[in-house]
């Protein structure tokens, strides 16, 4: 019996070790604006919009409680909420329901739980903002 303990100790004192070395080498968790940040970088903003075209859309992303970002070919297309941002939640679902082949500063975006599938809010789109890859200059 003594035996047995014995090695439960050790084993339990191995897996604390195991754990906060893991807990050191873990990177600190970047904040949902420090997120967009990054996605951002090496664009430059343009001038806001009150509208973006439909099809022309292939992705987008949420980031909590911060913005929607909607990715349009070589543009990144970035929406502050003017209304609901504290419901922003990348594991949510978004609904959205255009009139026609835009989607304006005046719609309503729902946010659906992706997992119980209940209705969690709706944010007030704002304007978008359009981010471009900035064009590297020729040497010369």
């Amino acid at each position: 019996m003594k035996n047995t303990a014995s090695k439960f100790a050790a084993a339990l004192a191995a897996g604390s070790l195991l754990l906060i070395g893991a807990a050191a080498d873990a990177k600190p968790r970047l904040t949902p604006e420090q997120q967009l940040e990054k996605t951002l970088e090496g664009r430059v903003a343009g001038e806001p919009v009150n509208c973006i075209y439909l099809p022309r859309v292939h992705g987008t992303r949420i980031y909590d409680k911060t913005a929607i970002v909607y990715e349009a070919g070589n543009t990144i297309w970035v929406n502050r909420p003017e209304a609901g941002a504290a419901t922003l939640d990348d594991n949510d679902i978004m609904l959205t329901t255009p009139f026609g082949s835009q989607l304006c500063n005046v719609d309503i975006v729902r946010m659906i739980d992706r997992n119980a599938g209940f209705w969690r809010g709706s944010v007030g789109l704002g304007q978008f903002v359009p981010y471009t890859k900035v064009k590297a200059e020729k040497a010369g």
